[in-house]
């Protein structure tokens, strides 16, 4: 059986790289022709062997060695999943081929570190016995969370994503965020690795490791029936029709200005079928609009004329600048989503505050800026500038019928645009400062027909989940969608075809922000502090242990 251990490990990080491909939403490759192509989506069955190979594959290594396997496992596993960069850069944004081989590599090399972390913590702290599974779910979360914000943060493939089809353990997210799906995950993932190496092990180590499995599966197995009883806010509702309108306009033509009245008349008809289809609230993508709305009053003019006569409040999504009336030019970049009601015209603009690195600005632009610049350049190559805070904007409710006006006024949307939507904290805010729903806008045209658009939505549904808001994605591309409150797609357009996404959502009269939205993450706090707990009492019983052995052993010289 010498041979044995050998191709088990070998065999344990195979499975840890395809399994975390497997874990996320794919479209099969012979399926992404016209129309929808067929998506591999087996979160719901990979998410637990993840974090089970990974732990198989670790068994018998010090931490340092570990960490390292662990470390190369991921870069390698990780550079493979996003290989949807290679067509960013070198489909969309036109840089060379060398440079596009390589752009998988980066988030590759971000995430590695921080599986290597995770290995490390392991292997450091041993013997944890039925504590071990909720030791390792904590670090894990822990990991998760510091992924979320270091250097600015890359959230994506978080493992609790992997679940977002498991609608009932979804309403947990209202007290977690995703972590507690990463908590699940990871903690039953661990708990069946421990099985696994525990199989031909000694008896007491075996009934231990089944204790602890059964204790993990019981936890999960009462989350699944908390979580539809968690529930959102409770109070009276109001229902309005909401459309997303998906121009489908290609990347390379969005800002050729010989295109710009045929794209604005396309967004204009589609919003017309929406609002004939009694519409009240239209959502248009991310930089939608082919022009500057501040600078263009016949362009700005335009669409309060059509807000106006179609009786709706239009929501587009468009270039803000800052203007140097002195010097007579833009000082500044936003990309932004402006508002137009049907009474007051232009009401409020939001700016996004989180911006993508390399893709809206350059980071170290004094180093780097003489030989690239950020890939998303529009109306002007210079970087994008972030908005001051993430807001809510006021939106009014629309007429109920006919010469009655309804019983409140207006109410808050939030309107994260595009990457802000990975990070949980940022659109929690939203929530937390009275939002009744998000209008979330986006162009995934970057992506191409990969994975990603489809991994982005499963993001923006756990977002729906975490604040308890319905929220309508207006994707340019796809995947335009309505989300309901728990988390659930009620409704979604194709990919890559001209869309309208129409649905009724129902909104709180009087919004109750869950305890996520109000609080952030505190379970993460939790989890690091039992990681602390159970570090410091492993810790202490190591030393332990060894003085118990000395003693004997000096007890043993001594006769």
């Amino acid at each position: 059986m010498s041979w044995f251990p050998v191709p088990e490990r070998w065999g344990a990080w195979l499975l840890f790289g395809v399994a975390t491909f497997l874990a996320f939403p794919h479209p099969l490759p012979l399926s992404a022709g016209e129309g929808d192509p067929i998506v591999l989506d087996l979160g719901f069955g990979a998410a637990w062997f993840v974090p089970a190979a990974l732990v198989v594959g670790l068994r018998d290594h010090d931490p340092m060695h570990g960490a390292r396997l662990a470390f190369w496992a991921s870069f390698v596993t990780h550079s493979v999943f996003f290989y949807w960069f290679l067509v960013v850069t070198m489909v969309y944004a036109g840089m060379p081929a060398w440079l596009g081989i390589l752009a998988p590599l980066v988030p590759g090399l971000y995430v590695a570190p921080f599986t290597a972390f995770f290995a490390w913590g392991w292997l450091r702290f041993p013997h944890m016995g039925v504590a071990g599974p909720l030791f390792g779910a904590a670090l894990w979360v822990v990991i998760d969370w510091v992924r979320s914000w270091l250097l600015g943060g890359f959230p994506w493939a978080t493992l609790g994503y992997a679940l977002h089809h498991d609608l009932p353990l979804l309403g947990i997210t209202r007290w977690s965020g995703v972590y507690g799906l990463s908590f699940v995950a990871s903690a039953v993932g661990i708990a069946i690795a421990q099985v696994w190496l525990e199989r031909a092990g000694a008896s007491a180590s075996r009934r231990l490791a089944i204790r602890a499995l059964l204790i993990t599966l019981g936890i999960t197995i009462v989350l699944h029936v908390l979580g539809p009883l968690a529930g959102g806010g409770v109070g009276e509702t109001r229902s309005i029709r909401v459309a997303a309108i998906q121009g489908n306009v290609e990347q390379g033509q969005k800002w050729d200005p010989a295109r710009r009245e045929q794209i604005l008349a396309r967004y204009l008809d589609l919003s017309d079928r929406a609002a004939e289809a009694g519409a009240q609230w239209i959502v248009w993508p991310e930089t939608a609009v082919p022009g500057v709305i501040e600078n263009d009053p016949v362009l700005s003019r335009r669409l309060e004329e059509f807000a106006r006569e179609r009786d709706v409040t239009l929501v587009v999504g468009g270039t803000g600048v800052e203007i140097d009336y002195d010097a007579r030019r833009f000082s500044a970049f936003y990309d932004s989503a402006f508002v137009f009601d049907p009474e007051a015209g232009a009401t409020d603009r939001y700016d996004k505050t989180h911006l993508v690195p390399f893709g809206e600005y350059l980071p170290l632009r004094s180093v780097l800026g003489g030989f690239m610049q950020a890939i998303a350049t529009g109306l002007s190559s210079a970087d994008v500038t972030p908005g001051e805070r993430p807001r809510n904007v006021a939106l009014r409710w629309p007429r109920e019928s006919e010469g009655r006006e309804p019983a409140v006024a207006g109410v808050l949307a939030g309107i994260p645009i595009c990457y802000e939507l990975l990070f949980p904290d940022l659109v929690r805010r939203f929530a937390r400062e009275g939002a009744v729903a998000l209008l979330a806008i986006t162009n995934d045209a970057w992506y191409g027909r990969t994975g990603a658009p489809y991994q982005f939505l499963a993001m923006t549904a756990l977002r729906a989940a975490e604040t308890g808001l319905p929220i309508v994605r207006a994707a340019n591309t796809g995947i335009s969608a309505l989300i309901d409150a728990s988390g659930g797609v009620a409704r979604r357009g194709p990919l890559f075809e001209e869309a309208v996404v129409l649905g009724d959502l129902d909104l709180l009269v009087v919004p109750v922000p869950t305890f996520y939205a109000r609080f952030g993450d505190v379970f993460v706090a939790l989890c690091g502090m039992g990681c602390a707990f159970l570090a410091a009492k492993n810790i202490s019983s190591a030393r332990r242990r060894r003085n118990e052995t000395d003693e004997a052993l000096a007890s043993t010289g001594s006769e």
